[in-house]
């Protein structure tokens, strides 16, 4: 009995100690079966490029914000943005420039090909990267503010702008560890720099031949991101680019201050001829996408409502010359307010936009033509007696068929009327309409009149 019942005892050990052993195998297989895929999603880490070669507008800071988001949700192991750029509009670069500074994946600037530049905004742009470089034959620099138009910021702004920005650069600067004070006289004196010259003065990392110099140089770099050092491994990496969708593209053509005011005018004189004249449906179709794209536009640029209310005010009284006979002055007051409201529609305070003079003077002659055109056409049409109906009876003349005494009948326009007349009328006298009651015309002699 004592012998059965340490054999018992022991089978119950073993027992226990390879339920053990098949729990810690289970573990380690979990624990591989977790980190082996890991392993494999980082050596698969693809590189996004994308190709920017364009001003700088909102629907190319809506692309960038795009690319950065598809590079975040594949987990890439960099984003490449090759560069070449005049500048553009200081909103987008913000925009932009925020978008990098943010993103969690390591963003590289790569001013490129051979004849590129990154000037005006894509200084900023390029000093924001967490790798910037620059392909021979390149430069950067020229960051003075100018108007949308390329003109002078006035006085009373430009001081404003450029303290702004001198410490929007230094940021930068600051952030990523380069020459604050090259940044900063780029943008109070435009001053421009070669490749060689700007990774001589640490405004960038490195120079590199071509993209596939690029991505060597790249392997083993080390970014700082947010507290922590991230290491780049381009090495054997697929490269994969990202091109615009449609609505980039669209973005990008209409997001001009220009464009936008274009826009706004043919939609308002669509709507405005469809209005005065209903039925035609074209006018209204081309207006009604005019107006939606304006205001899709202006929702990215900034907008003084001021001017914007005006050039409505100036449509309300273009039409109410159709209504009422104000002998041209409504239409004078639409084309004064419709200059008004053209001059200050892009002028906000602290933003270097403007309207062009070349588009604004011919856009509003033709324009205010235009309204004052179709608005002179409708009233006439208003005023002209009536052309078919009864209405367009009054007034015309006939013959008597059958005498009138007082009632008989007449042949006016081709057709025989019962008729009504004041006074006897003899067979085949000249006679007038003068008006017509219940399919019956009223008339008078033409020879007593």
């Amino acid at each position: 009995m004592f012998l059965a019942h340490r054999l018992m005892k022991r089978r119950r050990l073993h027992r226990v100690m390879a339920m053990a052993m098949l729990s810690a195998a289970c573990c380690v297989l979990l624990a591989l079966g977790f980190t082996v895929p890991a392993h494999a999603s980082a050596g698969n880490r693809p590189i996004y490029i994308v190709h920017v070669h364009d001003t700088i507008n909102p629907g190319l800071q809506d692309f960038i914000e795009h690319a950065i988001a598809v590079a975040e949700e594949d987990s890439a192991e960099c984003l490449i943005v090759e560069l070449d750029t005049p500048g553009g509009l200081v909103t987008a670069m913000r925009g932009m420039v925020k978008a990098i500074m943010n993103a969690k994946v390591p963003v590289v600037v790569y001013v490129s090909p051979s004849g590129a530049q990154a000037a005006s905004a894509g200084v900023f742009i390029t000093a924001a990267a967490d790798v910037a470089a620059m392909a021979p034959g390149t430069n950067i620099g020229a960051a003075h503010p100018v108007t949308a138009t390329g003109g002078d910021v006035p006085e009373t702004m430009n001081e404003k702008v450029v303290n702004d920005l001198v410490a929007f650069v230094k940021s930068l600067a600051e952030e990523r560890g380069r020459n604050a004070e090259w940044l900063e006289e780029a943008v109070r004196k435009s001053v421009s720099a070669t490749a060689e010259e700007a990774f001589a003065q640490n405004v960038i990392d490195l120079v590199a031949q071509d993209l596939p110099d690029l991505i060597t140089q790249l392997d083993g770099w080390q970014v700082q991101r947010k507290g922590y050092q991230r290491t780049i491994r381009t090495r054997g990496k697929e490269i994969v680019p990202i091109e615009p969708k449609w609505r980039h593209k669209v973005l990008r053509a209409i997001s001009n201050p220009n464009i936008a005011y274009i826009l706004l005018m043919i939609g308002l004189a669509g709507l405005y001829f469809e209005l005065s004249q209903p039925g035609v449906v074209l006018p209204g179709v081309i207006g009604a996408i005019s107006l939606v794209l304006a205001f899709y536009a202006m929702q990215t640029i900034p907008v003084n409502y001021a001017g914007f209310i005006l050039i409505v005010l100036a449509i309300i009284f273009f039409i109410l010359e159709i209504k009422v006979a104000s002998y041209g002055m409504l239409s004078l007051a639409g084309t004064l307010c419709l200059i008004l409201g053209s001059l200050m529609l892009f002028r906000v305070p602290g933003q270097p936009f403007r309207l062009a003079m070349p588009v604004f003077i011919p856009t509003v002659l033709t324009v205010s033509a235009f309204f004052a055109g179709v608005a002179a056409l409708a009233f006439r049409a208003h005023m002209r007696r009536p052309q078919v109906g009864m209405e367009a009876l009054i007034g015309a003349e006939g013959t008597v068929t059958q005498a009138l005494n007082p009632e008989g009948k007449v042949f006016v326009q081709g057709e025989l009327w019962n008729a009504v007349s004041d006074e006897p009328l003899p067979k085949g006298a000249r006679v007038r309409v003068v008006a017509v009651q219940n399919l019956k015309l009223h008339v008078t002699g033409i020879n007593d009149k």
